[in-house]
């Protein structure tokens, strides 16, 4: 756990007109039925003086390294604590409970939040395009040859499904999975076409060197690893699955999207973050190591940030309209009860005012 302690900010000229005419009252979003106006009495007045901020230690989340290791939480009108989780499940049930105000995580479980009617909003995007499908090269060449029909030519050639290897069901990775099997190859539901096993992204890698899986989904910087493993070769970068889907989001909590100056401060930190990891990937890459262990050398965090599955942004309406697809074809499969609208899942307001 990481304390940053409440400083006087410096602000710029103009932010605090930007604050005053540009953000009160247009932290627009999430679930609008609430609140009709989105406006507060606490609205800009710095009232939240306390904010913990949850992440799971994946490479999608870069900001959030950036963040801590190089200050910018000391800039956020409010003491931060910043908390890690091992899992995706272990973040959600800590926000439903209330324990986390903001976090660093999918944009599945955001989706499961905010379907279970919890208040709050995306303030920013995090990551996108950010998988890679890893397979044995003699199931790379077969994909080749025979496209969508390679898992029905690889069961009759060897009597049992390919085997994939993949984070749980309802993850990011998981339906990324399933709609390339289901929705752009047309194969057929998941189920039928392969055999999927539970497995970490930190443990794809062990995974797929004991052979006990012939294909993974997975994030950098563990695709990297693997595509240098002899044997194993990439069969599809998920941003040609899904062009331009969200990885990971920003997700905060009531408190924090009605106090304005705090939200608005956040999604400035993290846009410096962002441009942060675009101009010094080599500091972003080393600060990314040193928080996610697990084997991620500052060598190996480097050579992801090459990788066309490592996209950092901040912009929420760059996802968007994914976020749509995503969420229906989420609804499909169970893992939510209808598609949750872009307007009580977003937070506009905090990021269009920082670009007046």
């Amino acid at each position: 756990m990481v304390r940053f302690t409440r400083r006087k900010l410096l602000r710029r000229a103009g932010a605090s007109a930007v604050a005053t005419a540009g953000i009160a009252g247009c932290v627009g979003g999430a679930n609008e039925s609430s609140r009709t106006t989105g406006e507060s009495s606490d609205a800009g007045n710095g009232s939240v003086d306390s904010l913990t901020v949850a992440y799971v230690p994946i490479y999608p989340n870069m900001q959030q390294y950036v963040m801590t290791e190089e200050g910018y939480y000391e800039n956020v009108p409010a003491d931060v604590t910043v908390e890690r989780f091992s899992s995706g499940p272990s973040v959600v049930k800590a926000f439903a409970s209330g324990d986390v105000d903001a976090a660093f995580f999918g944009i599945s479980p955001a989706m499961v939040l905010a379907d279970k009617g919890t208040d709050a909003g995306i303030l920013a995007a995090n990551s996108r395009n950010g998988f890679k499908i890893m397979g044995t090269s003699e199931l790379a060449d077969l994909y080749e040859r025979e496209g969508e029909t390679a898992f029905e030519a690889f069961e009759s050639e060897h009597g049992r499904k390919v085997r994939f290897g993949a984070p749980p069901d309802g993850s990011v990775p998981d339906v990324v999975l399933r709609y390339w099997i289901q929705e752009d190859l047309g194969a057929g539901e998941m189920e039928r076409v392969v055999s999927k096993s539970n497995v970490p992204p930190a443990k794809a890698v062990q995974t797929v060197r004991s052979g006990d899986i012939d294909a993974t989904i997975v994030q950098e910087p563990f695709a990297t690893i693997i595509g240098r493993q002899e044997g194993f070769e990439e069969l599809v970068w998920s941003g040609d699955v899904l062009e331009n889907h969200p990885v990971t989001v920003l997700f905060a909590n009531r408190r924090v999207l009605d106090d304005s100056d705090l939200s608005r401060s956040l999604v400035e930190q993290h846009a410096a973050a962002t441009e942060f990891a675009a101009d010094s990937p080599d500091a972003a890459a080393a600060h990314a190591a040193s928080v996610i262990g697990s084997g991620v050398s500052e060598q190996l965090a480097r050579a992801a940030m090459d990788s066309r599955a490592s996209e950092f942004i901040s912009d929420p309406h760059a996802i968007t309209g994914q976020t749509a697809t995503m969420g229906e074809f989420v609804a499909s499969v169970g893992n939510i009860e209808e598609p949750v609208a872009t307007e009580d899942l977003f937070a506009f307001g905090p990021y269009d005012a920082l670009q007046r």
